[in-house]
């Protein structure tokens, strides 16, 4: 019954054939290279939940280059695409509608420091939140992790785009990237052949925050449906079968044991984010 509901459903998803034969247009944000390793597992895990559903579906990239502000103004519109993932916050769940399942685990507010070699960004002995605030950090300016950094006391180098990022670290406008345990390591093989960098192994931010499948605030059904999709290979292990398969290296290398893990204090994060579903978040250590 549920099935059949979906593949009559209209609203906000385009389709082709008849609608006994719907086949869901799903189309996320192409990023800005085929080779963007961030985007690969997002994509994966959309295509599990999604083949677990029943339906027809096709998935692709935009026709052109989508960078997060513009896919989220696209989104919110109902143009050009129908779904992408973001970090959430209370702004961003009143502009689009969250699939509230958080596809990396929580593990996209643990953050290590990107540094570059030579500069004064030196961690050693830091051990308490303090003596980090003595280093500026490097944030992009409409992202949900700027708001979290200045609210704890940080005084934040704000970035205009992706590149930037990389290029105040350069020019030394700020000390550090603190970058997901998810992404650092392609984005320092990305970017060290353009300037000495170093992942510091001495300490880590983590503070509580989710990555979300987010759609059109009109587009239910789908919301819906890729819900249930989520929640089928939840249940069934596939997700944390390929949330493994991605990430275990990536944790491996992190030694986060070794780490002093400094807690922040997240105060947009949304009062309905499932915190008390020990299964969807990965472990941090105190």
């Amino acid at each position: 019954m549920l099935k059949s509901k979906l593949l009559l459903a209209l609203a906000g998803v385009w389709f082709s054939g008849a609608a006994t034969a719907a086949t869901w247009n799903i189309v996320y944000p192409r990023p800005m290279s085929e080779l963007d390793d961030r985007t690969r597992y997002p994509v994966e895990l959309l295509t599990l939940a999604l083949e677990h559903t029943g339906v027809n579906f096709k998935l692709t990239a935009s026709d052109r280059i989508m960078l997060q502000g513009k896919a989220i103004s696209q989104l919110e519109s109902n143009r050009e695409i129908n779904v992408l993932w973001s970090m959430t916050d209370n702004q961003r769940e009143e502009e689009l509608l969250p699939i509230r399942i958080p596809i990396f685990k929580g593990l996209i507010g643990l953050r290590l420091p990107l540094v570059k070699i030579g500069s004064r960004a030196n961690f050693t002995n830091i051990n308490n939140l303090q003596a980090l605030l003595n280093f500026r950090p490097i944030s992009g300016s409409d992202w949900p992790d700027t708001k979290i950094l200045q609210a704890n006391g940080f005084d934040v180098v704000m970035a205009e785009d992706y590149d930037q990022l990389f290029y105040s670290l350069q020019q030394e406008r700020g000390d550090f990237l603190p970058r997901s345990v998810v992404e650092i390591w392609y984005e320092f093989e990305l970017h060290v052949d353009q300037q000495p960098l170093s992942i510091d192994s001495n300490v880590g931010l983590y503070y509580p925050t989710a990555t979300y499948f987010f759609v059109n605030r009109k587009n239910v059904v789908l919301a819906k449906l890729i819900e249930s999709g989520l929640e089928k290979i939840i249940a069934n292990g596939k997700f944390d079968e390929l949330f493994m398969f991605e990430h275990k290296a990536m944790l491996e290398n992190a030694g986060l044991e070794q780490r002093t893990i400094l807690h922040l204090d997240n105060p947009i994060l949304p009062a309905q984010t499932p915190l008390s579903r020990k299964e969807l978040w990965h472990p941090v250590p105190e």
